[in-house]
C-alpha cells in the first residue's frame, strides 16, 4: 500500500512539473521555478548594471540640461519607493548569475557578455521553458515578469523596437493582469526613446487619467514623461510635469536632481526668478558635495543686476568660498562672482574676479575654460581680437565639454587668420618705413632698439640668477635632511649628476625650451607632435610673421645686423607693398564677414584706400565698403560711391553702385507681364531704342516686382544690339552683381564666358589714332580707367568689332516663360 502512495504522489508531482496542463499545481510550480531556476539571476543581472552604472555615472553639468536618473532611467517600478541606490549596497558579479545546474549558464560565462544581454538570455530563457499558453492567454503569472525584463534589458541596450515587440506581447498575453499599467508606462517611455513624440505623449496622458495607478507608477510615469516632454522641446509643460515629480518623489537625490532640471529648464526660459528658487531647493536637497557647488554656481547666472543685492550676493559667496571644503572649489565661485559682477554692470571687478578664477587650483576644466573665454570676450568686445584670441586660446585648450569646444573653435581660428594679416601689415609698413630712411637714421632707430634689447636681456637675466639661488637654496636645505640617508646617491634630486631638479631650475628650462625650438620649432601641445605643422598660439603666429626667433643671434647688437636685411631694389619694396595691401585688405574683408564688425572693416578699408595703393586692391576695397554700407550706413558708402564712379566710370562696379539693387521680390504685377511682352516684340522687330526705352520706364515705376531681373537682360541684349559687346558685358556684370541667385543671374555668368572668351579693346591716343596692341596690350572693359579710355571711341570700336549672330546665340527669355522657376 505504502509503494502505491508513493508512486501516486511521484506521478502528482511529476504531471505538476509539466507545464503543458493548466492545473493550479501547474501553474504555482512553474511560477515558482521560472523565478527561483531561471529570472531571479535575469534580475539581479539587471539590477547590478544599474547600480554599476550608477556609481560610474559623472554628470555634465555644462551640458543644457542634466539627466534625472543616473543611470539613463533604467529602473523598475519596485525601486521608485527608494530610487536613491546607496553606496553601502554591493553588486552582484556577472558569474554568481548562474545559479542553475543547466549547461546554458556554464558555456555563457566563459563567452564575457554584458550584464544586460546576461539578463536578456535568462527572461528570455524563462519564456521559453516556463510559459503556459492555453487559448492565447499566459497562465504563468511569473512569465509577465520575464518580459518586463527582457523589455528593460533591451531597452538599456539602445534596442527600442524590440523592447517595444516584448511590451506589446505581453499586453497581448495577460489582458486582465493588474500589472497591464506598469507595461504600459514602459511602452510610453519607449515611444518617447524612438522619438515618436506623439504616441508617447498620448500614452502618458490616458495612464495619467487612470486612478488605479499605483503611487511606484505614478512616479515611474511622472520621471519618464517630464524627460519626453523636454526631449519634445515641450519645456513649460516639462516644468510642470517635474513640479508633480518633485512632490510624488520623496528620495533627496532625486528631489535634488529635479529641481536642478526645473533650475534649468526655467533659466533657458528667461525665468530667472523662478529658476533661482529651483536651484536653491536643488541645494537644499543635495547630497554631495558637487552638487552642492553646481547649484550655487547656477543661482549666480540667475542673478538680476538691476533688482538683486549684489553686495550681498556677494559677500555670501566669498564667505562660503572660504569654508572648509568648499576652499577646493575656490575657482569655480569666483567665475560665478565675475558673471554676478558682469551683469550687475561692474565690468572692471568681474574681470578681477575672472583672473582669480584662473589663478586658483582647477576643480572643473570647462570653468576654467569658461573662465578664460569672459575675460577674452571682454577685449572682443572692445574691437582688441588679437588680446581676446590669446585668451580664447587658453579657454579652448582648458574646456572639456565637446559642443562649447567646437563653437570656440571657428572663432579662435578666425582671429588666428586676421593675427596672421595684422602681423604681416605690421611688419611690412616697419620694413617699407625702414627703406625711406637715411642711413644715419637707421643707425640711430637701432642702437636705439638694441638698448631695449640689452635691458630686457638683463633683467631676464637677474630673474634667473634670482630663481637658480632660490633653487639651490632649497636643494642644500633637502640634502641636509636626508644627510642621514647613505644611499641618496642615486636620489631623484641626483639628476643627471647635478644637484637640483630639473623643472625647479629656471636657468635648464629656459636653455631645454631654446634648445627644442631651435630643433623643432614651434609645436603644439598634442598627440603627434613630431609630425604636426600646427602653431601653439596667436603668440607663435605673431613670432612666425615678425621673424622673431627663440635663439638670439650672436649680431643682435650690431646696427649693420639689421640694416643689411633691410631691402634696396624697387621690385622687392614693391612686392613689400604689395603683400601689405592684400593683407590689409583680406583683413577689412575678414572684420565684417567674421564678426560682423562692419564699421572696423570701414576703416580699415579706408585707410588702405588713402594709403595710395594699385587700382586693383583700391577697386576691391571701394566695392567692399559701398557693398558693406550702402543700406546701414550710406553716409559712410558714399565717399567710396564717388571714388567709384570718378575713377573707375566704366566698370562693372560704377554700374553696381548706381543702382545697389537685391533680389528681394515678392510679387509680380499682371500690367508688368503685358509691358514685358510688348518690350520683347519690339526687340524682335528690331526696335532696340524703343526696347530699351520702355524698360527703363518700367523699372522706374516697377522697382520691386518679380521681373525685373528678366527686364534687366533682355535691356542688355538692346545694349548689345545697338552699343556692342563691351558695353553689354558691364550690363550683364552688374545683373551678375545685383541678382545673383536668380536664373537671370546665372544665364549672365554663362554668357560672359562665352562673351568674353575672344574679346579685346582697341585704344586710342589724344589723336584718335589706334595704339598697337604690340606696343600696348588690350585690357579687360572692366579694368579701364577714365584716363586711358574715351566712351565715344569704344562705342565707334566695338561698331565695327560686332558680331550680331553672336550675340543672338543667347536670346532673352520669351514672353511665355515669364513666371519665375521656383
Amino acid at each position: 500500500m505504502k509503494k502505491y502512495i508513493l508512486l501516486a504522489l511521484g506521478s502528482a508531482v511529476f504531471l505538476a512539473c509539466s507545464p503543458r496542463k493548466d492545473g493550479y499545481l501547474n501553474r504555482k510550480y512553474q511560477g515558482f521555478t521560472t523565478f527561483y531556476n531561471v529570472l531571479f539571476n535575469g534580475e539581479e543581472a539587471l539590477n547590478a548594471e544599474l547600480k554599476q552604472r550608477d556609481k560610474s555615472y559623472r554628470d555634465n553639468f555644462h551640458a543644457p540640461y542634466i539627466k534625472l536618473l543616473t543611470y539613463e532611467e533604467q529602473i523598475s517600478s519596485a525601486q521608485m519607493e527608494n530610487l536613491g541606490v546607496s553606496d553601502n549596497e554591493e553588486g552582484v558579479a556577472p558569474e554568481d548569475f548562474y545559479r542553475d545546474d543547466t549547461e546554458t549558464g556554464a558555456s555563457v560565462a566563459n563567452t564575457g557578455v554584458s550584464t544586460l544581454e546576461i539578463a536578456e538570455m535568462k527572461a528570455q530563457k524563462a519564456i521559453d521553458k516556463h510559459s503556459m499558453m492555453f487559448k492565447g492567454e499566459e497562465k504563468n503569472k511569473t512569465i509577465f515578469d520575464a518580459y518586463l525584463v527582457l523589455a528593460k534589458a533591451r531597452l538599456f541596450k539602445n534596442k527600442p523596437l524590440e523592447a517595444l515587440d516584448a511590451l506589446n506581447t505581453v499586453q497581448k498575453i495577460y489582458k486582465k493582469d493588474k500589472r497591464l499599467s506598469l507595461a504600459k508606462v514602459y511602452e510610453a517611455y519607449t515611444y518617447g526613446k524612438m522619438k515618436d513624440y506623439y504616441r508617447a505623449d498620448e500614452t502618458f496622458r490616458e495612464l495619467k487619467e487612470n486612478k488605479k495607478l499605483k503611487k511606484s507608477e505614478k512616479k515611474l510615469l511622472s520621471i519618464f514623461y517630464s524627460e519626453m516632454l523636454l526631449n519634445a522641446g515641450k519645456k513649460e509643460e516639462a516644468v510642470t510635469e517635474l513640479e508633480s515629480a518633485y512632490k510624488l518623489n520623496k528620495n533627496k537625490k532625486l528631489r535634488s536632481r529635479i529641481a536642478f532640471l526645473r533650475g534649468q529648464i526655467l533659466a533657458n526660459l528667461g525665468k530667472n526668478e523662478e529658476a533661482r528658487e529651483s536651484f536653491v531647493t536643488a541645494y537644499k536637497n543635495a547630497r554631495n558635495f558637487e552638487f552642492e557647488v553646481k547649484s550655487q554656481v547656477e543661482i549666480a547666472k540667475t542673478f538680476n543686476g538691476k533688482d538683486d543685492d549684489y553686495d550681498g550676493a556677494k559677500e555670501y559667496l566669498e564667505k562660503i568660498s572660504k569654508k572648509g571644503t568648499y576652499a577646493s572649489r575656490k575657482n569655480e565661485f569666483y567665475y560665478a562672482l565675475g558673471l554676478m559682477a558682469k551683469k550687475a554692470g561692474k565690468k572692471e571687478e568681474a574681470q578681477e574676479f575672472f583672473q582669480k578664477s584662473i589663478k586658483e587650483k582647477v576643480s572643473d576644466p570647462q570653468v576654467r575654460g569658461l573662465a578664460y573665454y569672459e575675460i577674452g570676450k571682454k577685449f572682443f568686445e572692445d574691437n582688441d581680437y588679437l588680446s581676446a584670441g590669446v585668451y580664447y586660446d587658453s579657454a579652448y585648450a582648458a574646456m572639456n565639454y565637446a559642443p562649447a569646444k567646437e563653437e570656440l573653435k571657428s572663432l579662435t581660428e578666425n582671429i588666428k587668420d586676421i593675427s596672421k594679416n595684422y602681423y604681416l601689415i605690421k611688419k611690412n609698413d616697419s620694413i617699407l618705413k625702414l627703406t625711406k630712411m637715411s642711413n644715419d637714421e637707421r643707425i640711430a632707430f637701432f642702437n636705439k632698439h638694441i638698448e631695449g634689447i640689452k635691458a630686457k636681456e638683463a633683467k631676464e637675466e637677474l630673474e634667473r640668477k634670482k630663481a637658480e639661488k632660490e633653487s639651490k637654496n632649497r636643494v642644500e636645505t633637502v640634502d641636509f635632511a636626508l644627510l642621514g640617508n647613505n644611499d641618496n646617491n642615486n636620489s631623484f634630486l641626483d639628476f643627471n649628476g647635478s644637484k637640483g631638479f630639473y623643472f625647479a631650475n629656471q636657468a635648464s628650462i629656459s636653455k631645454g625650451e631654446k634648445e627644442f625650438k631651435q630643433i623643432w620649432g614651434n609645436r603644439a601641445l598634442t598627440d603627434n607632435w613630431r609630425t604636426s605643422t600646427k602653431m601653439n598660439s596667436i603668440e607663435d603666429l605673431k613670432n612666425e610673421a615678425l621673424g622673431i626667433t627663440a635663439a638670439p643671434d650672436p649680431r643682435r647688437y650690431e646696427p649693420d645686423f639689421y640694416i643689411e636685411k633691410i631691402p634696396t631694389k624697387t621690385e622687392e619694396i614693391l612686392a613689400l607693398k604689395k603683400d601689405r595691401d592684400t593683407a590689409s585688405l583680406g583683413l577689412g574683408r575678414m572684420y565684417e564677414n567674421f564678426f560682423s564688425n562692419t564699421s572696423l572693416a570701414t576703416k580699415t578699408l579706408y585707410n588702405l584706400v588713402d594709403s595710395k595703393t594699385d587700382e586693383e586692391t583700391e577697386l576691391q576695397a571701394l566695392y567692399q565698403i559701398f557693398s558693406m554700407n550702402y543700406e546701414k550706413n550710406p553716409s559712410a558708402a558714399e565717399r567710396a560711391k564717388q571714388l567709384i564712379l570718378e575713377k573707375y566710370p566704366y566698370t562693372s562696379y560704377a554700374e553696381f553702385v548706381k543702382n545697389p539693387k537685391k533680389a528681394d521680390f515678392t510679387t509680380s504685377d499682371s500690367e508688368v507681364e503685358k509691358i514685358y511682352t510688348q518690350a520683347f516684340a519690339l526687340y524682335s522687330e528690331e526696335k532696340f531704342d524703343d526696347s530699351k526705352k520702355l524698360i527703363e520706364e518700367t523699372l522706374q515705376k516697377y522697382p520691386k516686382d518679380v521681373l525685373v531681373p528678366k527686364f534687366t537682360l533682355l535691356n542688355a541684349f538692346n545694349t548689345g544690339k545697338t552699343a556692342g559687346k563691351e558695353i553689354m558685358i558691364l550690363q550683364l556684370e552688374q545683373l551678375m552683381l545685383n541678382y545673383a541667385k536668380t536664373p537671370e543671374g546665372i544665364k549672365a555668368k554663362e554668357m560672359l564666358q562665352y562673351l568674353k572668351s575672344d574679346i579685346k579693346v582697341e585704344q586710342f591716343d589724344d589723336n584718335g589714332n589706334p595704339i598697337s596692341p604690340k606696343n600696348e596690350p588690350a585690357v579687360a572693359p572692366q579694368n579701364v580707367n577714365s584716363s586711358s579710355t574715351n566712351p565715344e571711341r569704344i562705342q565707334q570700336n566695338n561698331s565695327k568689332q560686332r558680331n550680331l549672330q553672336e550675340i543672338q546665340q543667347d536670346d532673352p527669355q520669351q514672353p511665355k516663360d515669364l513666371k519665375p522657376k521656383k
